[in-house]
C-alpha cells in the first residue's frame, strides 16, 4: 500500500489542475491560482513521501510529468489567456490572438518531456520548472485582486493593474517563459543533501529573502522572486566560470 502513496498525492496535483481548469471556465480565476498553490505543496510532497517511504517507480515519475504537464502547463496557460481577454479589445484579430497564451501549455510540456530523458536535471535545473513559471502566472491575478481592493482606497500603485492587464507586457513575457523554459540555462535546486549552513549557504539566503518578501508583499512577492531565483541563477553560473 505505501508504495502508492506518493502516486495518490501526485493524482492530486493533476486533480488541482483539471479542478481549476474548470473554474476557468467558468470565470473563477482566483480560486484557479489558488489551486496552483496547492498543487505546488502536492508536487512537493509526492517526492518528499517517496523518499521518507523509499519508494521509487517509473509509474510513479510518468504521473508526475503528466500530473505537471496538467497543473503546471495547461493551467496556467489558461490564467494567462484569461489575462490575455482581459488586456485586449473585442475585436475578430484579438479573439485569434487569445490562443496565444497557449504556447506556455506546448513549451511546459516540451520542457517536462526533455527533462524525463536528460540525466543533467537530479541537482539542479536546466531551463525554468514549469511549477516556477506556473507560480508566476497564476500570480498575477491574486495581485491584480490585491492592488485593485488596495486602488480603490488610494492604498495601491496604479502601475501594477495597468503592467499586468497589459497585453504588451504578457505578450513580452510569454514569449520570455517559452524561451526560458527550454533554454540550456542551468539553475539551482532547492534539494539538499544535508543540511549544513556551509553546504547550503546560498540556498538558505534565497530562502529567507524569500520569506521575507511574501511576508512583506504576499502574492506581490511572487515576481520578484521569480526573478531573483533566474538572475542569482545566472550570476553563479558566472561565478563558477570565473573560478
Amino acid at each position: 500500500m505505501k508504495k502508492h502513496i506518493p502516486n495518490i498525492l501526485t493524482l492530486c496535483n493533476a486533480l488541482c489542475g483539471c479542478i481549476g481548469i474548470s473554474l476557468i471556465a467558468k470565470g473563477e480565476i482566483n480560486m484557479a491560482c489558488y489551486l496552483v498553490f496547492i498543487a505546488l505543496v502536492f508536487d512537493y510532497l509526492d517526492g518528499f513521501v517517496a523518499r521518507i517511504l523509499h519508494v521509487k517507480s517509473e509509474i510513479g515519475k510518468q504521473l508526475d510529468s503528466l500530473a505537471d504537464a496538467i497543473t503546471f502547463g495547461v493551467l496556467p496557460a489558461f490564467i494567462a489567456q484569461s489575462l490575455w481577454l482581459i488586456s485586449s479589445p473585442v475585436t475578430k484579430f484579438y479573439t485569434y490572438l487569445s490562443y496565444f497564451p497557449f504556447l506556455l501549455a506546448l513549451f511546459s510540456i516540451l520542457r517536462l518531456a526533455k527533462f524525463n530523458i536528460d540525466t543533467r536535471q537530479t541537482d539542479s535545473f536546466i531551463g525554468v520548472p514549469t511549477p516556477a513559471n506556473a507560480m508566476l502566472w497564476a500570480s498575477f491575478p491574486l495581485i491584480l485582486k490585491s492592488y485593485s481592493y488596495r486602488y480603490d482606497f488610494g492604498l495601491g500603485p496604479w502601475i501594477v493593474l495597468d503592467l499586468f492587464a497589459n497585453r504588451w507586457f504578457l505578450g513580452t513575457l510569454i514569449i520570455l517563459m517559452c524561451y526560458l523554459l527550454v533554454s540550456e540555462l542551468p539553475l539551482f535546486a532547492l534539494k539538499f543533501k544535508d543540511f549544513s549552513w556551509k553546504n547550503n549557504q546560498f540556498k538558505y539566503i534565497f530562502l529567507i529573502l524569500s520569506i521575507a518578501l511574501i511576508a512583506i508583499f504576499q502574492f506581490g512577492a511572487i515576481p520578484a522572486i521569480i526573478a531573483m531565483y533566474i538572475l542569482s541563477s545566472i550570476f553563479l553560473n558566472l561565478k563558477s566560470t570565473k573560478s
